[in-house]
């Protein structure tokens, strides 16, 4: 039977690239996959942007969103060719549902004091807000089990976030009708392991939880995050 392509799905402050230890396990098991570039400019846009993707993938597709790219996935996992939905250290919202007030059900985690905020620029000659995390906080936040040279670059290299995702309502929620699968990170300090429990749990999704895992869990942890997305293949294939 063939696989499913995976489309993986980074969140904020990252890039497609810390995927890279999990596509290699996903490759040698033979499982196609794509890791297309999140533009982090919104909760809508993005979802639209991963759902273009998504009508141009030919055949069944399994979704995984890490970080934020877990609301985007519950939007754009209501496409036809998608047979499953895996969470990763990532947020679950409801139809209706903005992240801030998913967030705003439990104690704050590490993250709200340690953004930085920046400007761009919009079409029109307003500007807008984005975010990034101290560098300094960078480590501690995000990447705890990372190296910390590599914890440094990640922190440098950082994708910011404009704050309009964290406002905006979910459209839509796949999770609903879509089987679903989510890895909790236990010592996660970006999005608290609270939230991540509370929104796999709504979901009725199979949960798997590493009790030391930071937010970096993708690039920590990637025969274990390659392992939960196997499992979701076997199941829906």
């Amino acid at each position: 039977m063939t696989n499913p392509t995976v489309v993986l799905v980074h969140g904020a402050f990252a890039d497609a690239t810390g995927w890279i230890g999990v596509i290699s396990e996903l490759r040698s098991s033979g499982i196609p996959v794509i890791a297309p570039s999140n533009p982090l400019r919104g909760l809508t846009s993005d979802a639209a942007y991963l759902t273009s993707v998504l009508a141009q993938v030919d055949g069944p597709a399994v979704l995984v969103g890490h970080s934020y790219g877990g609301a985007l996935i519950t939007v754009a996992g209501t496409a036809e060719n998608v047979v499953a939905l895996v969470y990763v250290a990532a947020f679950v919202p409801h139809e209706g549902e903005s992240l801030d007030r998913l967030r705003g059900r439990f104690p704050e985690s590490a993250l709200t004091g340690s953004l930085k905020e920046w400007t761009y620029p919009l079409p029109a000659g307003d500007s807008a807000v984005e975010v990034t995390i101290e560098e300094a906080a960078f480590p501690s936040v995000f990447a705890a089990d990372m190296p910390e040279d590599v914890a440094g670059v990640l922190a440098a290299s950082q994708r910011p976030l404009a704050t309009r995702a964290f406002t905006e309502a979910v459209s839509a929620a796949a999770w609903r009708t879509k089987p679903s699968w989510a890895l909790v990170a236990g010592a996660d300090r970006t999005i608290s392991p609270e939230v991540q429990r509370f929104g796999a749990a709504r979901a009725g999704a199979v949960v798997v939880e590493l009790p030391d895992a930071s937010h970096a869990v993708v690039l920590s942890e990637p025969t274990r995050v390659a392992d939960l997305i196997r499992d979701a293949i076997r199941a829906t294939n």
